[in-house]
């Protein structure tokens, strides 16, 4: 029996780290995903790893800046298999910190552009098909940035979850009516290829960043995948516009 029988999940950014773990442990918890990034290639090697697993999943382009890719998604969720329970909005890009005053318009657009455009267009397209479903959860993958440790982190970054953490609590608010429940998940510094890059595998700003943590190492993916994968459940069934802090500690300074 798993936690997710007979969902419907559409997961933004699936093809690589914790948008692919996302994925495979939502098919092995019973959901049918459906799976979207901009990386085809991987995305296309995780469905196919995913079937052979006997997996119902599916991989869709979505870039998630694009309105017509989310409608596109969505349609192709209930045309393949009716409804759509579940959206994990976990798309998100980083870029190595600089002082505001030399961050770029372009760069900062950017980051807006996928962490918190990108997080409106799903969830704007997601809720008539979860009102049609009769109710929903989205899940909103923030980060410690929206709330706090501000004075080491990127700009852009941060305002973009920042934005998520509000939009969530809005999403909530204004929709629990149609039963749609909407949280957020902050996690802190995670093992992930996308964290490595901002720090350009700079080992001793790594470090430098772990010791505002008190359990002084990363999160895994597993360990903030078990947080989505709780909050995406009816296990949270009374649980809405909150937001789950998974960061070893660091907030609690």
């Amino acid at each position: 029996m798993g936690k997710l029988d007979g969902k419907v999940a559409l997961i933004s950014g699936g093809a690589r780290g914790q948008g692919a773990a996302e994925a495979e442990t939502f098919a092995r918890e019973g959901a049918k995903v459906v799976f979207g990034d901009v990386r085809d290639v991987e995305g296309q090697k995780v469905e196919v790893a995913m079937r052979a697993a006997g997996y119902d999943a599916t991989y869709v382009h979505l870039d998630v800046t694009n309105e017509a890719d989310w409608q596109e998604a969505i349609k192709f969720a209930e045309d393949r298999h009716g409804r759509l329970d579940i959206l994990i909005n976990n798309a998100a890009i980083v870029i190595p910190r600089v002082p505001i005053e030399e961050r770029t318009v372009a760069e900062w657009d950017q980051v807006m552009a996928v962490n918190a455009r990108g997080v409106f267009l799903g969830t704007k397209h997601a809720i008539p098909a979860m009102r049609r479903a009769g109710g929903g959860s989205i899940v909103n993958i923030s980060s410690v940035a929206g709330i706090g440790q501000s004075l080491h982190q990127e700009p852009a970054y941060a305002a973009s979850k920042g934005a998520v953490r509000i939009f969530t609590k809005v999403t909530a608010s204004q929709h629990a009516k149609d039963r749609i429940r909407c949280n957020s998940v902050h996690p802190g510094p995670v093992d992930t290829e996308m964290f490595h890059s901002a720090f350009k595998g700079d080992r001793d700003a790594i470090e430098k960043r772990l010791q505002r943590v008190p359990l002084r190492r990363m999160g895994t993916v597993p360990e903030i995948v078990s947080a989505v994968l709780y909050l995406a459940s009816d296990e949270a069934s009374y649980i809405t516009g909150s937001e789950l802090v998974v960061d070893g500690g660091a907030l609690a300074q």
